[in-house]
């Protein structure tokens, strides 16, 4: 049988609680019933719903125990602050697994992925350890830690950030060996006075708990290279380089995207490599660059790290094709509905114009969220780029999008709409045969719906999905 996550008694030890009923031992850790497994620890967090109103439902789902700061039911651990013993259990499980590397990936575009495809590359060279979807906030962080089994060998988390001095104290709980600021820009640029240079310091929060020696791995293509670099350095940080110069670690020498796939030209550490991928847009070329130096800094071998790359997919919402079957052929879908900034704008709209099509390259947008007092002028200001990449059709939804409907020539303009589900169908009837689409926006402004509707073009009555 296997060795459980976390016996009571070791819970007790981390977190200085008190016993409530009787010993037990769980397999998981989980703070939402919705996906609590039979034999996970239910940790009752406070929040919009006190997860205490949800105790009898995880004992019914098979809860093995609760970690509780209010009276409840169930053989559990009693604390005063539920949050803070889920940070203590974090803590204590980082500190037994004393053998496992651990990186850490944060940065303004790209966390979730290189995240995932990393943790790829760990699965394949032993016992991996990563965060799931983007759990990569002040809860997502400590309970990532709290799930690591004590063999792990490496492990990976996603630290984000939406305001400044958050990053730092998540860094100093995971005490990564190696850390990646996939790149920086102006993203939630409006809780930041100093605009872009404050997302910078925010970000560079990540060396904050880098071990001593520890690798900081940045994108030298970025402008805030220098201050990044600057702040690794005072951390005691090793410095690891990628981008399309000469003298990074990993350079980006070519990026040839086709169908579903594309083929990654580069030299790493001098030697030239070329290898596929399953992903089609531009800036997985430099996330492929930092995912190889994370991999190589967390002990995996580069055979291991080029077949996690080539057998990576690309998440839902940020890459995923589909054919949609539609009266006379199909079109392909290139959703990119979970998340948009101005920097992933432009590489998406560049990565669709590269793309051999023998139909049209559309592209249907929804607002671009948290840019502050610039917002109009971001928003208009994708005018150039989705010139530059040759799209044909630009539909737009939202308030803010109006800025950059309103600044395009009329011969690209599609329609524009209030909001995401009024502008849904009117780019379903737009879809011809042959047609490039893709959805981009960020996840408030609900550019998943239109996503969701053009998918279900393709399914005759009664299909499910």
């Amino acid at each position: 049988m296997a060795e459980p996550l976390w016996t009571s008694e070791e819970i007790l030890a981390a977190t200085g609680g008190r016993a409530q009923g009787g010993p037990f031992a769980a397999t998981g850790v989980s703070i939402d019933t919705r996906t609590l497994e039979p034999g996970d620890l239910f940790v009752a967090l406070g929040g919009v719903r006190d997860g205490h109103e949800f105790v009898d439902q995880a004992l019914a789902k098979g809860a093995a125990g609760v970690l509780i700061s209010k009276p409840a039911n169930g053989d559990g651990v009693v604390v005063e602050d539920a949050l803070k013993a889920l940070e203590k259990l974090g803590e204590a499980a980082r500190v037994r697994a004393a053998g496992a590397r651990r990186g850490a990936v944060t940065g303004s575009v790209g966390k979730t992925s290189v995240t995932q495809a990393i943790r790829a590359g760990l699965m394949l060279a032993g016992r991996g350890h990563s965060s799931v979807k983007s759990y990569n906030n002040h809860i997502g962080v400590p309970l990532t830690l709290a799930r690591m089994p004590r063999d792990t060998e490496r492990a990976v988390f996603e630290i984000g950030m939406n305001h400044a001095d958050e990053i730092t104290p998540l860094s100093k709980m995971v005490r990564p060996h190696a850390a990646v600021i996939t790149t920086v820009g102006p993203v939630h640029v409006e809780n930041f006075p100093d605009g872009e240079t404050g997302v910078a310091r925010a970000k560079a929060e990540i060396f904050a708990g880098l071990e001593p020696g520890g690798m900081a791995v940045l994108n030298a293509d970025n402008r805030w290279f220098e201050l990044l670099a600057d702040e690794a350095r005072k951390a005691g940080a090793r410095i690891a380089t990628f981008g399309t110069g000469e003298g990074c670690d990993a350079r980006l020498i070519d990026f040839q995207p086709g169908a579903g796939q594309a083929v990654v030209q580069a030299r790493l550490h001098g030697k030239a490599l070329d290898f596929p991928i399953l992903q089609t847009g531009f800036h997985w070329g430099l996330n492929s660059m930092a995912v190889l130096l994370m991999l190589e800094a967390l002990g995996v071998g580069l055979s291991d790290s080029l077949a996690a790359l080539g057998s990576f997919e690309p998440l839902e919402g940020r890459g995923a094709e589909t054919q949609v079957a539609i009266p006379g052929g199909a079109f392909t879908l290139v959703d990119e509905s979970y998340n948009a900034n101005p920097i992933s704008m432009a590489a998406a709209f560049r990565s669709l114009g590269a793309r051999k099509t023998s139909g049209r390259r559309i592209v249907a947008l929804t607002d671009m969220l948290e840019l502050g007092a610039e917002s109009a002028a971001f928003h208009a200001g994708l005018a150039g780029p989705l010139e530059e990449a040759g799209i044909d059709l630009v539909f737009c939804a939202g308030p803010q999008m109006r800025a950059l409907f309103d600044a395009l020539p009329p011969t690209r303009r599609g329609a524009y709409a209030e909001d995401a589900a009024t502008l849904a169908p009117l780019v379903a009837r737009a879809a011809e045969p042959g047609d490039l689409v893709m959805v981009k926006g960020s996840n408030g402004s609900k550019a998943g719906v239109v996503a969701a509707a053009l998918k279900a073009l393709g399914r005759g009555p009664g299909e499910g999905g």
